[in-house]
């Protein structure tokens, strides 16, 4: 079944507040469907509040890219994600996976315990759980989750609502039959999540060492084309191909990518 299109944007708290809010409602007068927080602590403000806060300006749908599981304990997380399902009508996903790379080093920052790879993921589980009693038989918060290896894919096929693959370094046939795999077992929605655009790699997707040339000779998905027209030819292509339907970029393209997201979401 292919699904309709809809288009996420990365768009942290970096600049002053005025321009910031200003940014927010372009976006949400430009076609996209949802605004996203990472999960960067110390670099921003928390995710829960600003998303509220977004929330409360605009009519997006608002969402973590992504919660890592080894910050906070997994009750908690599934608490401020019910609460703020709550407060914005509906309109809150939970993104959450089990953490950027290099992740153990944030941790010893922080001075949290280490959490060893396989309790990152039980995290992840014990947090949807959660949520799911939280919300009772009358709501439903999505759940995104971001994965790579195989117990990852597994987890969501089985609880997730939407997937998206944080392989970066990994050809298009590749993750195209691993997506083919997780919508074997259910019909998830496929998201992708695109860190570069031409030559430039946005903050808070990506390592800001990654280097665009090389993710574009081995064919990776997490690049396109910086040229909207051409941008938008390889999008519906993604999904004709692949069934990927939700795009995720930074919000440095969100502008110019404004009337390819209006032609292709129908707005």
């Amino acid at each position: 079944m292919t699904r309709p299109f809809r288009f996420g944007v990365v768009a942290p708290l970096t600049t002053d507040l005025p321009t910031w809010l200003a940014h927010v409602r372009r976006i949400a007068d430009s076609g996209y469907s949802t605004l996203l927080m990472p999960d960067v602590p110390r670099w921003q403000p928390a995710p829960g509040p600003t998303l509220a806060a977004a929330a409360a300006l605009t009519d997006l749908r608002v969402g973590t890219w992504v919660y890592a599981s080894p910050l906070r304990p997994a009750w908690m997380t599934a608490w401020e994600a019910h609460s703020l399902s709550v407060l914005t009508d509906g309109r809150f996903e939970l993104g959450i996976g089990t953490g950027r790379p290099g992740i153990e080093d944030e941790l010893r920052e922080l001075r949290l315990p280490a959490v060893p790879p396989s309790e990152r993921l039980a995290r992840v589980r014990e947090t949807v759980s959660a949520l799911r009693e939280l919300d009772g038989p009358d709501r439903h918060t999505p759940v995104v989750m971001a994965v790579s290896g195989p117990k990852a894919r597994a987890l969501a096929a089985d609880v997730a609502d939407t997937v998206t693959f944080a392989l970066h370094e990994v050809p298009r046939g590749e993750v195209a039959r691993l997506a083919h795999d997780v919508r074997a077992v259910r019909d998830l929605e496929l998201a992708l999540h695109v860190p570069v655009v031409g030559d430039t790699v946005a903050p808070f997707m990506a390592h800001p060492a990654t280097d665009p040339a090389a993710l574009r000779a081995m064919d990776s998905l997490a690049v396109l084309p910086a040229d909207p027209t051409a941008a938008a030819e390889e999008i519906q292509r993604r999904r004709e191909e692949t069934g990927f339907s939700y795009f995720v970029f930074g919000a440095h393209v969100a502008d110019a990518f404004a009337p390819v997201v209006a032609e292709l979401a129908g707005r």
